[in-house]
């Protein structure tokens, strides 16, 4: 009886250990990314209003001089709260690239939201396709100034969030994300930092970035923006390789490999519902970096009591794409969890 009591203290122990580590990680990156609050001061216009359903542009302030710009889709009827999904494209990717994937969730009685990434879409002062969010990476590395690899567009969510908690027909309560590719690295991301995520699906995004690097196996996903690092290596005079990959990292996303790398933001996220979808052979999420960044999760998910509400996909012979099919289980988890 006493080595049972004495197990089950240390049980006890290291679950609030566990939970001292986590809510520490999620302290340190909620204060890398701060920046002064403004006022929301939202702003909405119908788009259209057909088949049952109807759509909205708006803005919002998210910082001082950032204005994030979004759609909204919802049931024309009946009035009353519902849940909320929030759906965020890729690199390149817009609000508008997701529009079909809103229709879907409004059809399922959802209020389907999406907005541009810092650099993408409205945003883009060049337009659509330019290099201007490439840029942006290498100016941050010249200057240390913004955050505009996957940080910046994770406080826009957290504003976003703001945002929907205010608005009458979305149950705050009942607010999910879906993201593809970046889109997916922002979504575990703010979902492990943010409680108001209720559940999370992030597609070919979650990674370790860690062992990216220490397996060279980085090169898929820094080709994503290799212009900036190819300018900041010239800038350096140092060679594009894993150690000045890390330095890059160290300058443009402060963390991803160590604090805030997949295995420790992940599983932040429990005890919520989320479901994680992956090509078995995409050398931009290297499976056996996303295998660490699941048995991570899978811990804390048991010691949460909540196995259940884990799941990890791969889509067999699939590189980094999302196929139908699978596209269609995000959508069958946010409903079975979030009950429009």
């Amino acid at each position: 009886m006493f080595s049972k009591l004495i197990i089950a203290a240390l049980a006890i122990f290291a679950t609030a250990e566990l939970a001292s580590a986590q809510t520490a990680t999620r302290d340190k990156f909620l204060k890398m990314i701060d920046r002064p609050r403004v006022a929301l001061n939202p702003e909405a216009s119908k788009l259209s209003e057909a088949g049952g359903k109807a759509s909205w542009h708006f803005t919002f302030a998210a910082e001082a001089g950032q204005r994030v710009p979004g759609i909204l889709v919802k049931k024309a009827s009946p009035a009353g709260r519902r849940p909320a999904v929030i759906v965020l494209s890729g690199t390149g990717g817009t609000k508008e690239d997701m529009a079909e994937y809103l229709e879907v969730l409004a059809d399922r009685g959802f209020v389907g939201v999406s907005i541009d990434g810092r650099y993408h879409g409205e945003r883009s002062k060049l337009g659509v396709g330019s290099d201007e969010y490439v840029d942006a990476m290498l100016r941050t590395y010249r200057t240390g100034k913004e955050l505009p690899f996957l940080y910046d567009t994770v406080w826009d969510l957290l504003r976003l969030i703001d945002y929907l908690n205010t608005r009458e027909d979305v149950d705050p309560a009942r607010i999910g994300m879906i993201g593809f590719s970046k889109g997916g690295m922002e979504t575990y991301l703010t979902a492990a930092v943010d409680p108001r995520v209720a559940v999370a699906v992030p597609m070919i995004g979650v990674q370790s970035f860690r062992w990216a690097i220490e397996n060279d196996s980085w090169h898929s996903r820094v080709g994503t923006f290799q212009a900036a690092i190819n300018g900041a290596a010239k800038d350096a005079g140092a060679q594009v390789n894993a150690d000045f990959v890390r330095k890059f990292y160290d300058r443009v996303v402060p963390g991803i490999y160590s604090d805030f790398d997949g295995p420790e933001m992940v599983p932040l996220i429990a005890p919520r519902p989320l479901l994680s979808i992956h090509g078995d052979s995409d050398p931009r999420t290297p499976r056996p970096g996303v295998e660490l960044a699941a048995a991570r999760a899978m811990e804390a998910y048991g010691k949460a009591g909540a196995k259940d509400k884990f799941r990890l996909l791969w889509q067999e012979n699939t590189g980094h794409m999302v196929r139908p099919a699978y596209l269609q289980q995000g959508f069958d988890w946010l409903s079975t969890w979030l009950k429009p």
